[in-house]
Parts: C-alpha cells; structure tokens; sequence
C-alpha cells in the first residue's frame, strides 16, 4: 500500500468524534501540566481544630491543627493567638502543628483560637491563609461534699462554683462517709450506711456509684470505666444509685478508686473470720477477688491503675492488682504513700524516724529519694501542682509545755527544686481537715469541722469524724492559688456552704 492510499484509508476511518476527542486530550494533558508548574492556587486553610467546641479538662494537655497545605512553620507560630492566653509549645509532623499547654487552662473559661496571616510554604508571600477561629471551653469549677445541716445533713451535695448551683445526689436514707469522682466527673463512688436511730459504724458501710448528671465534649476520652452493676450512661440525670459492693459476709472498711476509674480496691474483714482481711478487687465483669499476700495498712493505687502501693510490715510494697500476683517491690525505708504526680514520675513518701519525727520524702520512678521535711509533728496529705514544681501539704506542729501536748494543723507549700517550706494558712486545733487541690493547680478547698460537746453522745444519721466524735458544724473554704507568684500573700475564702470532706471534680 503506498503511503497516499493509507494516509486516505486512515482519513476514512478517522470520525470527527474521534477528532475531537483527540483535541480535548491533547488540550487538558497541556493544562494539567501547566498547572502542576505553577503550583496550586486555592489558599490553604485549617482543615481541622482538634478541640473546636470542646470541654477540656487538666487531662487535655495539646490541641492540633491540620492544615490543607504545607506551611511556613514560623508565620504560623508568630501569628498564631490564644485569647486568654494559653504558653505552650509548638511542635510540627507534616502538616500538622501540636501546641502543648505548660500548664492546665484555667477552668471555667472560655478561649478562642486565631490564625491570619500565616502563609503556604510554597507560595512565599504572594498569598495568606484563610483566617481562622476556633472556640473552646474547659471545664466548669465543680466540686462535691457531704452536707453537715438540714435536708443535706449525711448526703452528697454537688456545687457548681461558676453556675452557682448545688444539687443533692444521695438519698435521705443514707450517710455518706466517704466518696472519690470518677475521671469525666459523670459518677461519684461513695460508702455509706443506713440512716437509722442508732448511731452507725464505719464497718456497716457498703459502695455505691451515683450519677453526677454531668457530660462533657471531651476530646479524648479515659479508658473503660465500667463498674460490675453499671447499667447507666453519661447521659443519665443525677442521683441515681447503684449498689457495687455489700457488706453480707465482709465488713468493708478503706477504700480507693483507680486514676481511669476501671478498679476499685477495698479493705475488708470477714464476718465470721477476722483473721482474714485484706484488699479486694472490684472491676467490670468479675465477682470481687482478693488480692493475696500479706493484709497490710493504708494503701493508694498507682496512677497507672495497674499497681497498689500498700504499708506492710515494716515497709510499703507494691503490688499489681492481679489476685495470686507477687509483689513487685518492697521499700523498707518507708511507712506511707501519700500521693503519686499524675503521670506517674514522683510520689510523696514518709519515713518513722527512730527519734520519735517523721520525714517527707519525695521519691522518684528511677529510684532517686530526697528528704523534703523532717518534723515532730504530723504529715497528714501532699499533693503535686500540675506542673510538679510545688507540694501543697497539711502539716502540723507539735506544741508542747507543762501538761499541753497538742497538734497545730496548716497548709504548706514547698518548692521541690528548693526545698523551701512556706505556711500558706494555719488551722483551728483538729486533725481531721480534708484538703483538695483543683485539677488546674489555682485554688485548694477545705474544710473547719466543729465537734459537738464531749458529753453528747452520737445517735442514729449523725456525723462523726475520724476519730468517732460528733461533728456539730462544718465550713468549707476557698484558698486561691497564684503558681506564677510564689510569694503572693493568699487569703482563705468562707464559702457559704455548710458541708466537710470536698473533694474538687476533674
């Protein structure tokens, strides 16, 4: 075939659909290139805010943006607002920028997030970002206590600081002794006995779980948190109870609640045996166990919710919470843990001393023990700021002198680098204060109980301290907090609620 005849015969078989397709090919091949050189137009923008109308808690400690295109790192963080202001630190993976907060945002407040001005990697200064705000909010200032007068007297109470509302949680035929909050502040865990005419005793005491009716938007949520006889969800109205261990054949005595709320470990004595008492566990899922080994004294569960710290014989051992587990260490040269940092890294410890004072020691997870305090009197709590830089205690001088041999009890603050004690507030003549320290580190709550007459003697609903007297009154008191200034001078706030035992919510 010679090449006139095929080039007719490929004309021929050539239609002009054929033609134009082969045109728009030609033609969108010659703009898509055009446009992969010259890079791409739209402005780049925040795809994502990783707490955008979010409830954030001492827990949430960094937020994200994601963003649409590579960025210039430095024209984000400069320009880059947080109203209040938040300091933290700036960190980048791709496209994606983590600031992390220095310390807990203040709770109660509402904050809002800008970015302008901030400009695409590759565009150089020809073009800006699309403005962006992002809203959030952290949690309300909650706090819990049991109320001392009136319809309160023995039950739950729940107080919004920020709303100013007060809700009672626990029902008219209970005393509640003691209670701990779980992590999204949803349920309290309580021990309390029946509310009759005859005085009760801290061995008639069973738990329960009651609803709280608060639901948070939190941007990450703690791990499973169920109890053996949960059936409720978050959503829930407050006061409603559940039973989660009774006192049938065991007498139930201390008790604690593990930091994700998933274990509960209680002191119990057999009713038919006092020989055998111990810890228990209770979780999800699981008839109570015991946990073996040697029965042992106070105990507090490691903030990793796997291990149990516990005073046995003449040291503190740590056990797994695992029934039939061995122990993991023994510390010999300790007869109590107070508390654990959050994340686990340093506890507060105190030492007997064979000169009849007692030592508070700071003991660290790699091992490192330094002596913060020795006194003749008392070391009754230590808590961790959230930043670990300060101690806030409840301590007491021994004040003695002819025939006076008594505790005086005040709040303290100790700065762990130095070591420096500071008295923050002292204290009426009693030793069963509850302090609280809330969960952003700027205020302590606590509690000036009165005790009735020494001849009056306790009767049914009634409430009695730790050492069985009766209390007649109770104040509880705000301790505004100032980290930034170490040396400011702090005032105690009464608060017009009758109640003892706070305990702030996270």
């Amino acid at each position: 075939m010679t090449r006139s005849n095929f080039t007719a015969t490929l004309r021929s078989r050539t239609q002009p659909i054929d033609r134009v397709a082969i045109v728009l090919i030609v033609t969108l091949s010659l703009l898509i290139g055009l446009l992969l050189l010259s890079g791409e137009h739209a402005s780049a923008r925040v795809r994502d805010f990783s707490w955008q109308d979010k409830q954030i808690g001492a827990d949430d400690t960094a937020f994200t943006l994601t963003f649409s295109r590579p960025m210039d790192h430095a024209s984000v963080e400069s320009n880059l607002r947080l109203e209040p202001p938040l300091p933290g630190k700036v960190s980048w993976a791709g496209r994606r920028m983590a600031y992390t907060l220095n310390t807990p945002a203040p709770y109660g407040t509402s904050f809002q997030v800008q970015l302008q001005k901030a400009r695409d990697r590759f565009a150089g200064t020809r073009s800006s970002m699309q403005p962006f705000t992002g809203r959030f909010q952290t949690h309300d200032r909650v706090f819990a206590y049991i109320g001392v007068n009136g319809e309160e007297a023995g039950r739950l109470v729940l107080f919004n600081l920020n709303q100013q509302q007060k809700q009672i949680l626990s029902p008219q035929d209970m005393v509640v002794l003691e209670f701990k909050p779980y992590p999204l502040s949803d349920r309290l865990l309580f021990a309390a006995t029946p509310r009759t005419t005859q005085p009760a005793a801290v061995t008639d005491q069973q738990l329960f779980v009651v609803t709280t009716g608060i639901h948070v938007e939190s941007p990450t949520q703690p791990n499973a948190q169920a109890l053996p006889t949960q059936t409720s969800s978050v959503a829930d109205a407050p006061g409603k109870v559940d039973l989660v261990l009774d006192n049938k054949d065991y007498q139930n005595l201390k008790f604690d609640l593990s930091p994700d709320g998933s274990k509960i470990v209680a002191q119990r004595v057999n009713r038919s045996n006092p020989n055998d008492f111990g810890p228990w566990l209770i979780q999800a899922d699981t008839p109570p166990q015991p946990l073996k080994g040697d029965p042992g004294g106070d105990f507090l569960i490691t903030p990793d919710s796997q291990s149990l710290a516990i005073a046995q014989g003449q040291g503190l051992a740590i056990l797994p919470l695992q029934p039939g587990a061995k122990p993991l260490d023994f510390l010999p040269k300790f007869g109590m843990v107070l508390s654990f940092a959050k994340d686990g890294s340093l506890a507060t410890m105190v030492k007997f001393n064979t000169d009849n004072t007692r030592s508070l020691f700071l003991v660290s997870n790699q091992g490192t023990q330094k002596e913060l305090l020795r006194t003749t009197g008392s070391i009754l709590s230590a808590r961790f700021d959230p930043a670990k830089q300060t101690l806030y205690c409840l301590l007491t001088d021994l004040l003695t002198g002819g025939n006076i041999y008594r505790e005086k009890p005040y709040l303290a603050a100790i700065n762990l680098k130095t070591s420096q004690l500071r008295p923050l507030v002292s204290l009426p003549d009693q030793r069963d204060v509850q302090v609280s320290l809330s969960p952003d580190g700027l205020a302590l709550l606590f509690d000036q109980t009165l005790e009735a007459a020494p001849s009056r003697a306790p009767v049914g609903g009634q409430l009695q301290d730790s050492t069985g007297k009766v209390i007649a009154d109770s104040r509880l008191w705000l301790l505004p907090l100032d980290p930034s200034n170490p040396a400011a001078k702090l005032q105690p706030e009464s608060l017009p609620l009758p109640g003892l035992r706070p305990q702030w919510l996270p």
